[in-house]
């Protein structure tokens, strides 16, 4: 029998996420599974709840434009979605000022994000825009983050699956990665460490343990949120202090207390003329003047300082963490793959074994191979399946399709990597090569096809950041180690029913219970 917790967390989801009714676009015939008055496709969707973007894909696959019209539950609201690259083109960049991220995502994630770059439109978006593109820009900000990813590498992450590997453990691999790259994101962000993978953190990161533990609780239950069939139930649980919101309330407290306490550090560094640090909170605490930013007191600054900080926690810590467990397992179930890659590696590093091998910067750079299959990965299984905006005023799509103000518009990277009008007959295959040239060099695709790090205006400033840090983890350990999935890994057969959770962030069902061997020799492997 189905789990409760289990079966009422999805039963919100079903009430909540999209049901779809008829597909709007004349004069073609409504091709959506069959729908009732009231309910719409609830027993469609309950039939395919366990591979629910699987099962939108299929219907968006089944209509000449690539596109639905959606209708919520006791049609509280209207929204179109879609898997056509001409009207992602059109939502981000084409008509950008129509489509917005709106009040809904703002009101889930206000009290953990605040007026943070993610969760706002407008001046505030453009300001913290423009600081945020000044940074990243920075070539010494691109060598410490490789720094800091070669950092978590050989002190923390290598280490422990060298230890995994010697005691013959099965180790949930997507629970380790989730844990580095929160150390990553500290690290990077805050100039702070939660030293998650660290066996001394539970006797000397208390403090730490406490943030990552309330950051984790906050994203949760904000998340949640969204999952409600009836909004109004989160907001009269916020207005008595009861249940979820009483721990987010609490959550956010300790987020807020960790953060202002990083905040007056870094003041205290500043005055005292110490520069050295180039975390990205330093960075932001020492441009933001030049903007011409106009504070109220110093309160309001680091309000403004904390929500920026937040947000790209927030961002880069179960994305990546997402990404790589998806690549790991399409690593065990596609041994030619993992061959090639290896190859490439050799090829890079070529000296006797130093244990382990960090690749450089620039190392990275030239690893063609791998960039091609991560990034055949992430088209596959995009950590954000589904990304929504709302609509300011009616407008028509490049296909034809109609959207009205105060219409949702989402459209489905995890659907568009598996249409054979975007990506042709073989859209549903794991072939890195799609993504090389004839000389065997990395070819980017067009980012309308591949939205995964979002296209146009809110092009994702991180995606090089990254790129990165999966190039940087994924050579090291593979060049360290072997890593068997105990369910075989994601080969043809279990791609077709890929086991992930329909949450949020598409993170894989049940964790990615592995065994990790040691490479003896890194460049020999079986091509079968």
């Amino acid at each position: 029998m189905m789990d409760l917790n289990a079966a009422a967390l999805f039963f919100c989801l079903c009430l909540s996420f999209i049901f779809f009714r008829s597909l709007r676009s004349p004069p073609t015939k409504n091709s959506c599974p069959h729908s009732y008055p009231i309910i719409g496709n609830l027993i469609a969707l309950l039939r395919n709840r366990h591979r629910f973007h699987d099962w939108v894909a299929d219907m968006l696959s089944r209509t000449p434009s690539l596109t639905l019209q959606v209708n919520t539950f006791l049609n509280a609201s209207h929204g179109v979605c879609t898997a056509n690259p001409l009207n992602v083109n059109h939502l981000l960049v084409s008509n950008f000022p129509n489509y917005i991220k709106g009040s809904r995502f703002h009101d889930f994630f206000h009290e953990l994000l605040g007026d943070g770059i993610f969760n706002v439109d407008g001046h505030l978006w453009t300001v913290q825009r423009k600081i945020s593109s000044h940074e990243f820009n920075t070539k010494s900000l691109k060598h410490f983050i490789s720094d800091t990813v070669q950092s978590e590498l050989s002190t923390r992450l290598i280490p422990f699956l060298s230890s995994a590997c010697e005691n013959n453990q099965v180790i949930d691999l997507q629970d380790v990665l989730r844990k580095a790259m929160f150390d990553n994101i500290c690290n990077l962000a805050f100039g702070a460490d939660p030293a998650c993978l660290s066996s001394e953190a539970v006797g000397e990161n208390s403090l730490n343990l406490s943030f990552v533990q309330a950051f984790d609780d906050a994203v949760e239950i904000s998340a949640s949120r969204s999952l409600l069939p009836i909004h109004v139930i989160w907001k009269i649980k916020r207005f008595f202090n009861i249940g979820s919101e009483k721990r987010l309330k609490e959550a956010v407290g300790i987020i807020n207390e960790y953060a202002n306490m990083i905040l007056k550090s870094k003041e205290d560094q500043i005055g005292s003329g110490d520069c050295g640090n180039l975390d990205l909170l330093s960075r932001f605490m020492s441009s933001s003047s030049n903007f011409g930013l106009g504070f109220d007191d110093q309160e309001h600054k680091r309000k403004f300082l904390r929500d920026i900080v937040i947000s790209f926690i927030l961002a880069g810590k179960d994305s990546t963490s997402t990404a790589l467990t998806w690549f790991f397992w399409l690593m065990a179930g596609n041994p030619r793959c993992e061959g090639l890659i290896l190859a490439e590696l050799s090829e890079a590093s070529p000296a006797p074994a130093t244990s382990p091998v960090i690749f450089s910067y620039d190392d990275l750079k030239g690893l063609n191979y791998l960039h091609a299959a991560i990034s055949e990965s992430l088209r596959l299984f995009p950590p954000v399946p589904i990304d929504s905006r709302l609509a300011v005023d009616d407008d028509i799509l490049p296909d034809g399709t109609h959207v009205r103000k105060g219409w949702f518009a989402d459209y489905s990277a995890y659907a568009m990597g598996r249409m054979h009008q975007v990506w042709g007959p073989d859209c549903r295959e794991y072939r890195p090569e799609r993504w090389l040239d004839d000389d065997g060099r990395f070819r980017p695709s067009d980012q309308f096809r591949f939205p995964v790090f979002h296209c146009g205006p809110r092009l994702c400033l991180g995606k090089e950041m990254a790129y990165v840090q999966m190039k940087s983890i994924a050579a090291s350990v593979m060049r360290e180690f072997e890593i068997v999935a105990v369910d075989g890994g994601g080969c043809a057969g279990k791609m077709a029913d890929p086991p992930y959770t329909p949450s949020i962030v598409l993170k894989m069902r049940g964790g990615l219970p592995v065994r990790v061997k040691r490479r003896r020799q890194p460049n020999a492997i079986d091509f079968c």
